[in-house]
C-alpha cells in the first residue's frame, strides 16, 4: 500500500507499474507479438538491455552467429525458405556494416526482413562517440525503408509498421535502429493490431481490363512463352502458376530466383534461362511473339543485351507487384500491377468461364520447333574414370537426396552447376544470392533453412573460395548441431573469374588462383564436424550417402577435388543477345 492513499488507489498505482515496461522488454513483446521464433545475432554495447531481456525469456530463441554479416544471411535464408519474417539484431558501429552485405543481398532479391540495431544514446548522436556510425544513412539505400526511434512510446508503433513493410507490396529488409537510452526508458505497452500508412498503399488486385486483353493476347499466341521469377516463390503462388500453364500447354522458363515455382522436371519446362540459361529456354524466350512474365525483372543476366531483345516482335505482358519494375528494362504491351497469385487467379478463371483456347495447330508447332533446340542436348558433358567432373557431383546429389532436399549455394561456377543440374520441383527450396551475389552466403543461409525447417535436409554446395568467407559459422553449427552436408566444389581456383579470364582476358589467370588453401577436412575436424576428401569419380556416390544416411545426424563437410578447366555452359557474354549463347560444342 502506498502511503497516505486509499488501498485502491494504491492498487491502481502498482497496476500502472506493471503495465510500463523498458524500451527492451517491449521490444522483446513485440517479437513475441509477431510470433518470432528465432532471432539471429550478436551481442554489443548498445544492445546489452535487450540482450538481457532475452536471456529472461524462452520464447524468441536467439543464434548466436560468430560475425554480424551471417545473422542477416541466416534470416535472410529463414525468410526465404518459409512463410515466416526472419529477424536479427546486431550493435551499434561495427556490429551495423558488418550487417550490410547481408542487408544488401535481401534488398536485392526481395526478401522480407527485420533487422533491429543498436545505436549510441540519443544525446551522443552526432557526436562521434565510441562505436557509432550513421545507420540509417548507410543503409538507406539497401532496405526498404528505415526507422531511427528516438522516443520509447514510438517503439512499438515502429516494430509494427517494420513487420508491415517488410511482407507487403514488394517485400524487402526493414530496418530499425535503437539508441541505448531508448532500450532502458518506460512507457506503457501497446502492440497496435493493425497498421495504415498514409503515403503507403500497395496495390494487390489487378486491373480487370488488363487481365481481360492479357487472356486476349494469350489466346492469339501463335509462339506462346511464359517467363517466371522469383515474385512467384515470395508471393506463394507457385501453385497458381502450375495451374495455369497447364491449362495453356505453354513453355515456361523461370530464372535463376524462380526455380521451384513449376516442377523442373515436367515437359512443359525448358528450364532456367538468361546468362547460364538453356539453349531451349534462351531460344524460345528470343523467338516468342507473346510473352508472359511474372513476378520478373528482365535483368542483365536474363535477357542480356535490351537492344538486342527488342529486335524481335512481341507482345508482353508483365505481371508484378511494384510497378516500379514495369517497363524499367524492356517496354511491354500489357502492364499489370498486382500481387502475383491474385492477378493469376483472375487469368485462370478467366480461361475456365470460356474465355477460350489457345491454337491448337500453332501450339503444336511451337512445341515441334522448342523440341528441336531441346535436342541440342546444350548441358551434356562426359564424365572419365579419373577426375571428377562438378556437373557429376551435383546430379548425384539429386539422385541420393531424391531431388527432395533443401539446396543452399555461395557464387560461382558451383552456384549454375546447381542450379542447372538439380531438378527443383517445389518453391522455396533453392536458396541463393541473386541480385547482389554475394560470396560467403551458403553456409549460413544452411543454417537459417535449417531453423526455419528443423526436419528437412539441407545441402550447402559451395567453392573453395566461398565458404571460407563465412566458414567461422562451423562453430554457430556445432553451437547448435546442425545437420548440415556441404558440398565443396574445389577446384583451386576462383572458378567463374578463371573462366572469364579464359575465354575474355587471354588465359591471364590474375589472383584467380588459390595455391594456399587449408584441409578444409582438418578445418572440419577442428570444428567438431566429419570431414571427407573425394578425388575419385567412384567415390561420389558413395561419400554422398555415407553423409546423407549414416551420419544423417552430423555436420559433413564433403571437399570433393574436381576438374580445374570445366566451364559452365551455355553462355552468353556480356553485351551480347539472348540467342547468341556459346556452348560448350562450339570451343
Amino acid at each position: 500500500m502506498v502511503t497516505g492513499f486509499p488501498a485502491s488507489f494504491a492498487g491502481l498505482a502498482r497496476m500502472s507499474e506493471k503495465m510500463e515496461l523498458t524500451g527492451a522488454e517491449i521490444v522483446i513483446r513485440c517479437l513475441q507479438e509477431e510470433k518470432v521464433e528465432h532471432l539471429f545475432g550478436y551481442p554489443g554495447g548498445s544492445v546489452l538491455f535487450i540482450y538481457d531481456e532475452l536471456f529472461k525469456q524462452d520464447k524468441v530463441k536467439h543464434i548466436l552467429v560468430r560475425h554480424e554479416q551471417a545473422a542477416v544471411h541466416a534470416a535472410d535464408a529463414y525468410s526465404r525458405s518459409s512463410d515466416k519474417i526472419g529477424v536479427a539484431l546486431v550493435t551499434s558501429g561495427p556490429g551495423v556494416t558488418n550487417a550490410v552485405t547481408g542487408i544488401a543481398t535481401a534488398h536485392m532479391d526481395s526478401v522480407p526482413l527485420v533487422v533491429i540495431t543498436g545505436q549510441v544514446p540519443t544525446a551522443y548522436i552526432g557526436q562521434d562517440a565510441f562505436q557509432e556510425c550513421d545507420t540509417v544513412g548507410i543503409t538507406r539505400p539497401c532496405v526498404k525503408h528505415n526507422f531511427l526511434v528516438k522516443d520509447v512510446r514510438e517503439l512499438a508503433a515502429t516494430i509494427k509498421k517494420a513487420f508491415f513493410l517488410a511482407k507487403t507490396g514488394r517485400p524487402g529488409p526493414v530496418l530499425v535502429d535503437i539508441p541505448k537510452d531508448v532500450t532502458a526508458q518506460k512507457c506503457e505497452f501497446h502492440y497496435p493490431k493493425s497498421v495504415e500508412i498514409r503515403s503507403y498503399n500497395p496495390v494487390f488486385k489487378g486491373h480487370t481490363g488488363q487481365i481481360k486483353k492479357a487472356v486476349q493476347l494469350l489466346l492469339e499466341a501463335k509462339r506462346p512463352m511464359i517467363y517466371t521469377g522469383g515474385g512467384v516463390i515470395l508471393s506463394d503462388a507457385a501453385d497458381k502458376l502450375i495451374k495455369l500453364a497447364r491449362m495453356l500447354n505453354f513453355p515456361i522458363t523461370q530464372t535463376l530466383m524462380g526455380l521451384g515455382g513449376y516442377p523442373a522436371t515436367d515437359r512443359q519446362h525448358l528450364g532456367m534461362l538468361g546468362m547460364h540459361g538453356t539453349y531451349e529456354a534462351n531460344m524460345a524466350m528470343q523467338h516468342c511473339d507473346v510473352l508472359l512474365a511474372v513476378g520478373a525483372r528482365f535483368d542483365d543476366r536474363v535477357i542480356g543485351n535490351p537492344s538486342h531483345f527488342g529486335e524481335v516482335s512481341r507482345k508482353i505482358i508483365h505481371v508484378d507487384i511494384d510497378p516500379s519494375s514495369i517497363s524499367k528494362r524492356v517496354k511491354v504491351d500489357v502492364p499489370i500491377v498486382g500481387n502475383v497469385p491474385d492477378v493469376l487467379e483472375e487469368l485462370i478463371a478467366l480461361l475456365a468461364a470460356g474465355a477460350g483456347k489457345p491454337n491448337a495447330k500453332f501450339l503444336a508447332e511451337w512445341w515441334k520447333q522448342i523440341e528441336e533446340w531441346r535436342g541440342r542436348d546444350c548441358l551434356k558433358f562426359t564424365q572419365g574414370d579419373d577426375v571428377i567432373m562438378p556437373q557429376f557431383v551435383v546430379q548425384k546429389l539429386y539422385e541420393v537426396t531424391g531431388g527432395d532436399a533443401f539446396v543452399t549455394s555461395d557464387v560461382g561456377q558451383h552456384q549454375m552447376f546447381a542450379a542447372q543440374f538439380y531438378k527443383f520441383d517445389k518453391p522455396r527450396r533453392w536458396i541463393n544470392s541473386g541480385g547482389l551475389g554475394t560470396m560467403g552466403v551458403g553456409l549460413p543461409y544452411a543454417m537459417g533453412v535449417h531453423f526455419a525447417n528443423p526436419d528437412a535436409t539441407v545441402a550447402c554446395v559451395t567453392g573453395e573460395a566461398s565458404i571460407q568467407m563465412c566458414i567461422q559459422e562451423l562453430s554457430t553449427c556445432k553451437q547448435f548441431r546442425l545437420p548440415i552436408k556441404i558440398v565443396n566444389l574445389n577446384n583451386r581456383y576462383l572458378g567463374m573469374v578463371r573462366q572469364w579470364q579464359e575465354m575474355f582476358h587471354g588465359n591471364r589467370y590474375a589472383e584467380s588462383y588459390l595455391d594456399s588453401l587449408p584441409d578444409f577436412v582438418k578445418v572440419a575436424e577442428a570444428y567438431g564436424h566429419v570431414g571427407m576428401r573425394i578425388d575419385k569419380p567412384a567415390d561420389v556416390e558413395p561419400a554422398l550417402r555415407e553423409a546423407f544416411i549414416k551420419h544423417k545426424n552430423d555436420l559433413v563437410f564433403m571437399d570433393f577435388i574436381t576438374d580445374q578447366t570445366a566451364n559452365v555452359f551455355p553462355m552468353v557474354a556480356a553485351g551480347k543477345g539472348l540467342s547468341e549463347m556459346i556452348l560448350a560444342e562450339d570451343l
